[in-house]
């Protein structure tokens, strides 16, 4: 090392004495040491900045669920019929001051095209005038976190509406056939088909005078109760079946010509 100039000391003052180790240090790769040890205690501050960070953002979507699991409980019928609705609401709104003021914010995208960095589509509406993978309804909330995205917001975005089913062409054949004048029925076809007589089977021989019963012939002979004895007979020659008939007035023939 080359000495240097130095001015005098003041009156009073005596210098101070420079170890001869400090006169032996190379500044330059001193000085190089130090710029390395700067980075390296950057690079570990950036690491320990990027870890609360993600832990905050964590904390932050937990709190955005608190928030849906808020926004259910204030629907619960029970709950405000119970006078509960209030409370739940008042909390929410707590809440939601505090996200704010931690940066975050939920998303307005009704009537805004459907972003994929922002958005995540659940479904479709068919909408007339409105453009295709336009947000018309939001299901579940989305949030920002100051320029970041917290959480994607699920939506449902409109559709173009189905053209209404064209008919199929009319024929002037089927024209004609349905300009045709109906077939007019007579009485005989709409009556129906007569039914034919069933045949009739062969009629019973002529029995003659029915007088099954002695008793009958006793009153044709005069008894007490001739009178009545015609209709009797007529009776019971009318419920017997015609065989029984015959042979009724077999024995009554047979019995007349033996007296």
């Amino acid at each position: 090392m080359t000495d240097t100039p130095t001015a005098p000391a003041p009156a009073g003052h005596r210098p101070l004495d420079v170890p001869q180790r400090a006169l032996e240090v190379d500044l330059d790769q001193a000085f190089s040491q130090l710029l390395y040890r700067a980075s390296l205690l950057q690079r570990l501050r950036a690491e320990e900045a990027q870890t609360a960070r993600a832990t905050q953002r964590d904390l932050l979507g937990i709190l955005v669920e608190v928030d849906d699991a808020l926004a259910a409980l204030g629907l619960d019928r029970e709950l405000v019929l119970l006078g509960r609705g209030t409370g739940i609401e008042a909390t929410r709104r707590r809440l939601l001051g505090r996200l704010a003021k931690a940066g975050v914010r939920p998303m307005r995208l009704e009537g805004l095209a459907a972003d994929p960095a922002l958005t995540e589509i659940v479904g479709t509406e068919p909408r007339s005038g409105v453009a295709p993978e336009t947000v018309v309804r939001t299901v579940v909330t989305g949030f920002f976190w100051e320029e970041e995205v917290l959480r994607r917001a699920q939506v449902v975005v409109a559709a173009v509406p189905e053209p209404a089913p064209v008919g199929e062409p009319v024929l002037a054949e089927d024209v004609e056939r349905a300009l045709e004048p109906a077939p007019v029925e007579t009485e005989a076809e709409e009556a129906g088909p007569t039914e034919e007589p069933a045949p009739a089977g062969p009629e019973p021989a002529d029995a003659g005078p029915t007088d099954a019963d002695p008793a009958d012939t006793e009153l044709e002979d005069g008894g007490p109760e001739a009178a009545a004895a015609p209709v009797n007979a007529a009776a019971r020659a009318t419920a017997a079946p015609p065989r029984a008939r015959r042979k009724g007035t077999a024995a009554g023939g047979r019995r007349k010509r033996k007296k």
